[in-house]
């Protein structure tokens, strides 16, 4: 039953992240306004917004234009509510015990948000919402403010921020912003902010070896030019979760073998 809940919340909570997914870029107002199908522009009914199941019964297209939908709607909902489903499964206990669980699994919630409008945001329109960068740094800093009002539990993070940023600053200059864009340095300080060192460096080797790799593919496949944008933001969110999920293992690894 609490799996059903929290499942069908990320699925509400996807609804409204796609709607910042698709006005935050543009600077519209995320909290008022109705929403429009990006064709004929006619405001959605209340039953052309029910999450993931609208989407389906409508047959993935407008009731008004028959233009095809994108599939980006149902797939951000439905990855909210399974990754919401898998975050309540690693941090819920039981319920006499709450206090040492509803912190985690908000602080999760939030910073998996963050990074998925990021993730979809940048890939879509090569933008990251400044606004998700400060709200996942709040994520970040919940645990932190769980273990103590101190400003020592921050320190570490901080300094691991900073470096971060002052590192991407430095690409940045050096490149002319065609290297990186701004809005990766100012996401490598919620990297590492939220990482901590060693973690932000397995972070930044993931995300710059995908990210090569994958540009030499599409330039080998010709469908990037030596020229052409591709957004970096996906990379390096790729390589945040690697090091979230596995950092202490690929540290230990690194260890025996180094």
């Amino acid at each position: 039953m609490a799996y059903n809940f929290v499942f069908f919340l990320g699925l509400a909570i996807g609804s409204f992240l796609n709607v910042l997914i698709d006005r935050l870029p543009k600077g519209e107002n995320v909290l008022w306004g109705r929403s429009k199908c990006d064709y004929c522009g006619k405001i959605l009914r209340w039953f052309e917004l029910i999450p993931l199941l609208s989407f389906l019964l409508q047959q993935g297209r407008c009731l008004r234009c028959y233009k095809k939908l994108s599939f980006q709607y149902p797939l951000v909902e439905l990855a909210t509510g399974l990754g919401f489903v898998v975050i309540f499964i690693f941090h819920w206990s039981d319920w006499s015990n709450w206090s040492d669980w509803i912190i985690p699994l908000l602080a999760y919630s939030i910073i998996f948000s963050s990074l998925l409008v990021i993730f979809v945001a940048d890939f879509k329109y090569q933008i990251i919402p400044d606004s998700m960068i400060v709200f996942g740094i709040l994520g970040a800093v919940l645990p932190l403010l769980y273990k103590g009002l101190t400003f020592s539990p921050f320190l570490p993070f901080l300094y691991s921020a900073l470096g971060a940023i002052v590192f991407f600053l430095f690409l940045y200059f050096v490149t002319r912003g065609r290297g990186i864009g701004f809005g990766d340095v100012k996401f490598s300080f919620f990297m590492g902010f939220l990482l901590g060192y060693p973690k932000i460096v397995i972070a930044l080797y993931v995300a710059f070896l995908t990210g090569a790799l994958v540009g030499v593919i599409l330039i080998l496949g010709k469908k990037k030019g030596l020229k052409s944008i591709v957004p970096f933001g996906p990379f390096l969110i790729a390589g945040t979760i690697v090091s979230l999920i596995w950092g202490d293992k690929i540290l230990s690894l690194w260890r025996v073998f180094f």
